[in-house]
């Protein structure tokens, strides 16, 4: 049960630009690759196969870096990635076994525009974020990923907990 709502305790977490290694313990960074080469480890590994795959565009607006929730679907992965060159934030926590994500684990990364990024099966994540008033970004994941896969921590209701993306 919340203890005080209008006195959350923040905490704040410096994003750092993501690479392929940083990136690792949540998923993959899929950077631009010429047309004709074969599949290989740099290419996003999916995990599609509970329900039809969604590929759309959804437009984001303006929301801050501020969060007390945090996400994840433990039946497939998902890609994000913005169009026309935006950069933007995530926060993200490794996959466990737990109903609760490991805060200590938790990172923030800056993420350019010119590439996308696959969240691994279970990797919990807030965002995306950014300052830009409006960005679009492509979203792969189920048809069904947001009514049957979707589990939501709430640190403002568990730990009386906010944090910030800082840059």
């Amino acid at each position: 049960m919340l203890k005080n709502p209008k006195n959350l305790t923040l905490k704040q977490i410096s994003a750092v630009r993501i690479t392929l290694e940083n990136f690792q313990a949540y998923g993959q960074l899929i950077l631009p690759s010429p047309d004709g080469k074969a599949f290989d480890e740099t290419d996003a590994v999916l995990k599609l196969d509970h329900g039809i795959p969604r590929f759309y565009i959804m437009r984001l607006e303006q929301r801050g870096k501020i969060f007390s929730k945090i996400t994840r679907h433990n039946y497939c992965t998902q890609c994000l990635g913005s169009l026309n060159g935006k950069d933007w934030l995530m926060a993200v926590c490794p996959p466990s076994a737990s109903n609760e994500p490991d805060i200590s684990q938790m990172g923030a990364f800056r993420i350019p525009g010119d590439c996308f990024i696959k969240l691994e099966v279970g990797t919990w994540h807030a965002g995306p974020y950014f300052e830009h008033q409006v960005v679009d970004f492509y979203n792969l994941e189920l048809s069904d990923t947001n009514i049957v896969d979707h589990f939501t921590y709430n640190f403002a209701t568990n730990q009386n907990l906010k944090f910030e993306i800082i840059n």
